[in-house]
């Protein structure tokens, strides 16, 4: 056990010597704590469009027609504009100043979907280096799906997912990769993983990791496939080998791959021959069938050689709270094909991989600078500190490493860099508002962000909605904040059930 762990934790160390943002670095960023957003413009008269991101450079706002069938791209700019006579001492901002593309100055509209696909809004990745943007547009979800040979028999079936390769400079398609009756997890980009200019995508459905390079021209190029097969050369060996009668069933390569591993590391925990048969019974063979029916939930890169695999039952992908069920992560030699290091997900010595080496788990997303600025628990003694109150607080420590392990593998390209988001620099309602892109529960009340250094000193707040909302008896309201990685500016995007769609911009004057 602690062989395998000394070898996952080497995979992290290497990482290690990467270049980091110094604290001279770091220091610089003390200028956000005086350059903050300080205005707001509410419901800002803007296009019906769904709102996506904000790339990591700033360069390109990312947004979908409420139809999903196009994609519609903004350059971000700043603010200008001119005053005559007597307004110039107006501190009201001329109805010029108030409209969405003095923020935002549309650069194309593409099509992307068919007329029987629609484009997944909460999947997009971003290749800063190129400026190409990976996009995803599907066929409705079929909740019955067709039995199929090596298709995982409860999970749903997509008819097509198509992965799009858009050059954001002007919104060409540069090339395309399809997937046929199966499921790719779309939502929040969970499925997909981008690290450098490789690319994975976790086939739920055929239990198969996709890995795919993408070249400088352009090009979606298939580099292997991790699942039935591990090595290039497995499928025509096993071919040219071993005669398969009808109806014969063969574990997959990952799953032999894994079998092999659990068994050796019973195997070598007991020197003693009668002893070692106990606990092989107890440990390995007692628990064969549910090794067997384990499946791949989730991947992700650790470096360019090393996955980290998810694995669970059938019925957590089913019911997609995988909190709630029994799961095991791997870690995997691509080039040797090999399983490292294999743990439940109570284990302790997972959790504090997690804890010390949070920021490598996430870092292999990320080529922006100011992604590198993204606090955690393992760079942030503010979240680390935060981290120990919970730890302190959990009644069931096992319950906790749980919970904590449960964002593993990571999704990819989920936090926003903004500055304002560094808890070096301000305190914020975490419930309320933070650097991972997911929708929030809106209050009735301004969101705060108050100085680190000087706790007492209120440095800017965001409100979501109407200027003059208050308390009503109307739906609760969802609110999403989309930050630029390095200006004062954001959007606040608040939507209401049976209710238009409201649209703030904060901003510094």
């Amino acid at each position: 056990m602690f062989k395998s762990l000394n070898v996952t934790a080497r995979v992290f160390e290497r990482q290690i010597v990467q270049p980091r943002p110094s604290a001279s670095v770091n220091s610089v960023r003390q200028f956000y704590e005086n350059f903050v957003p300080s205005c707001t413009i509410y419901d800002i008269d803007c296009p019906d469009n769904s709102f996506r991101k904000i790339t990591d450079d700033g360069k390109y706002l990312i947004s979908f027609s409420r139809n999903h069938q196009e994609l519609i791209v903004y350059r971000p700019t700043w603010l200008s504009f001119s005053y005559k006579g007597e307004d110039c001492d107006s501190d009201a901002l001329s109805q010029r100043a108030k409209r969405f593309d003095s923020f935002f100055i549309h650069l194309y509209t593409v099509s992307l979907a068919t007329s029987n696909e629609f484009i997944c809004k909460e999947f997009f990745l971003y290749l800063e280096g190129l400026e190409f943007g990976i996009f995803a547009t599907s066929t409705a979800l079929s909740h019955e799906a067709p039995a199929t040979e090596g298709a995982v028999n409860g999970v749903q079936c997509i008819e097509r997912i198509v992965f799009h390769l858009v050059r954001l400079e002007d919104g060409f398609v540069l090339d395309e990769k399809v997937f046929c009756n199966d499921f790719v997890n779309l939502n929040h980009s969970m499925g997909v993983f981008l690290h450098e200019d490789l690319l994975c995508i976790m086939s739920l459905r055929y239990q198969a990791i996709h890995i795919v390079q993408i070249t400088d021209s352009g090009n979606l190029v298939d580099v292997r496939i991790v699942g039935t097969f591990c090595h290039e050369d497995d499928e025509l060996f096993i071919g040219s080998h071993i005669q398969v009668t009808e109806g014969q069933i063969f574990l997959s390569g990952i799953k032999q791959r894994l079998l092999s591993y659990i068994f050796r590391k019973h195997w070598s925990e007991e020197t003693d021959q009668t002893l070692r048969i106990q606990h092989l019974k107890k440990k390995f063979y007692f628990h064969f069938q549910d090794y067997i029916d384990l499946i791949m939930w989730k991947v992700q890169f650790l470096d360019r050689h090393h996955l980290l695999i998810k694995f669970g039952s059938v019925d957590g992908v089913v019911s997609r709270t995988t909190e709630q069920h029994p799961s095991f992560f791997a870690v995997y030699n691509i080039e040797k094909a090999e399983i490292i290091s294999f743990f439940q997900n109570s284990t302790e010595e997972l959790y504090y991989l997690y804890e010390q080496f949070c920021d490598h788990f996430t870092a292999s997303s990320r080529s922006s600078l100011h992604a590198n600025f993204i606090s955690s628990h393992s760079n942030n003694i503010y979240a680390f500190d935060q981290l120990c109150v919970i730890k302190n607080r959990a009644s069931n420590f096992l319950q906790f490493v749980k919970k904590m392990v449960s964002s593993l593998p990571y999704t990819c390209q989920s936090q926003s860099p903004s500055p304002y988001f560094d808890l070096s620099l301000f305190r914020y309602d975490e419930k309320l508002i933070s650097a991972t892109d997911r929708h929030r529960y809106s209050t009735e009340h301004p969101i705060k962000f108050i100085s680190r250094r000087q706790p007492h000193i209120l440095k800017f707040k965001i409100k979501p909605g109407s200027e003059a909302s208050g308390s009503d008896a109307r739906p609760k309201r969802i609110s999403s904040f989309l930050f630029h990685p390095y200006l004062p500016l954001a959007i606040s995007i608040q939507q209401t059930f049976m209710q238009p769609t409201v649209v703030n911009i904060h901003f510094r004057r």
